[in-house]
């Protein structure tokens, strides 16, 4: 069976084509810029990588170019042998404790939600049309980044706020990224023989947020009721005292829409560094000295061992620490500057040649650390592959 797992955002489209139940990828790309005359789509084949530079008016358009040029390098030889499309979609809030069939009833729902995800849900939505429209035979998936973390018990979710706001609204932590915590957590199981396991997931990219699991299930996560709870990232602040926000606006006459705007877009790795909002130029500053670089990793780094600390004692232990995602996966340097702000307190100790690694999947930690230390690469899309076979069966 062949499925295309689909991750849309706004702008972009993301997939993977894999022949399942091997979980064989045997085609990814990205197309970028959608509503460009400029776009650019990056299809990869075996060990072949062909860009196309294009104008791409929207979704649908995207959708079309992508199927068609599956056809045209032979990884399908029509649209029908596509028999599933499993869609990401990052908030499935109190309604979807699961991932779901989708049919319009299913599509609705997810709409109804956008207010908690306004950035992801509704890019997410136009990606679901745009495959139903051209794959109306194939069963769509809806795979939530929400579902894994509906373990987390009311003491970690709920906010000390009026309980209205959460019986009328829905105002508690959500959390994101769960296909990544889920597929690091079930791989250390895999590594480990052993489900019975305390762990953090550090899934650091541009967006970025920590789960603790405990018996393979989510108990905690540092995103919260909008992915702007939490750790710093590229763009975003993580938490800050929202009593900035009363302040900020007196003072420079925002409105509050503008403010968290700024909070979104204008924070974290970009907004504390001055110099950009990719980890990469952060690095090569701190390596040259620039003082607010150093600042910007070194505020990170803190913020990503208080949240370990605090999961440490939550869970009453811990096992592993895992880091992942673009960030987690390939920097040597955050990761060493987070794991020495926790070996005092919590013996945990790096083997300094092991990480300098990018991208592999290894055991960093020393021989006499007293938590194993892991870089596990993600990989969410075999994960809604997995759920999209499972309701084809």
């Amino acid at each position: 069976m062949k499925i295309i797992a689909v991750n849309a955002g706004s702008s972009s489209l993301k997939f993977q084509v894999l022949k399942m139940p091997s979980e064989t990828v045997i085609g990814s790309g990205v197309v970028e810029r959608i509503g460009n005359d400029n776009a650019v789509y990056t299809l990869k084949v075996k060990d072949e990588k062909i860009v196309f530079n294009t104008s791409i008016k929207d979704h649908q358009k995207a959708v079309d170019i992508v199927l068609k040029s599956l056809i045209d390098h032979y990884v399908i030889k029509s649209f029908s042998e596509i028999e599933g499309v499993g869609h990401r979609v990052v908030q499935g809030g109190e309604i979807f404790k699961a991932s779901a069939l989708i049919d319009d009833q299913v599509i609705l729902d997810i709409e109804s939600l956008n207010e908690l995800a306004p950035l992801h849900n509704p890019a997410n939505v136009v990606g679901i049309k745009a495959f139903r429209a051209i794959l109306p035979t194939a069963i769509h998936v809806a795979v939530f980044d929400t579902t894994f973390h509906t373990s987390i018990t009311e003491d970690a979710y709920m906010y000390a706020t009026p309980y209205d706001w959460y019986i009328k609204y829905g105002v508690r932590k959500y959390g994101a990224h769960g296909t990544s915590h889920q597929y690091v957590s079930e791989r250390i199981a895999q590594i480990t023989q052993n489900k019975n396991l305390k762990i953090v997931v550090c899934h650091i990219g541009n967006g970025a947020s920590l789960c603790a699991v405990k018996d393979m299930k989510s108990v905690d996560t540092s995103m919260g009721f909008t992915p702007l709870e939490g750790i710093p990232m590229g763009t975003r602040s993580g938490n800050i005292d929202p009593a900035v926000l009363q302040f900020v606006s007196k003072k420079l006459g925002y409105s509050l829409i503008e403010d968290i705007n700024i909070l979104n877009k204008e924070s974290g790795y970009l907004g504390l560094s001055g110099i950009s909002h990719d980890s990469r130029d952060i690095e090569d500053a701190y390596k040259a000295g620039n003082k607010r670089a150093i600042l910007t990793l070194n505020v990170q780094a803190k913020r990503i061992a208080d949240y370990i600390g605090s999961y440490f004692v939550y869970m009453g232990g811990l096992d592993f620490i895992c880091f992942t995602a673009g960030i987690g996966e390939n920097s040597a340097l955050l990761r060493s500057l987070i794991i020495k702000r926790l070996e005092g307190a919590l013996g945990v100790k790096l083997n300094d040649e092991a990480n300098k690694v990018r991208g592999k999947e290894v055991l960093i930690s020393s021989s006499d650390s007293k938590i194993g230390v892991y870089i596990i690469p993600t990989n969410e899309e075999v994960m809604i592959a997995r759920d999209v076979y499972r309701f084809s069966k």
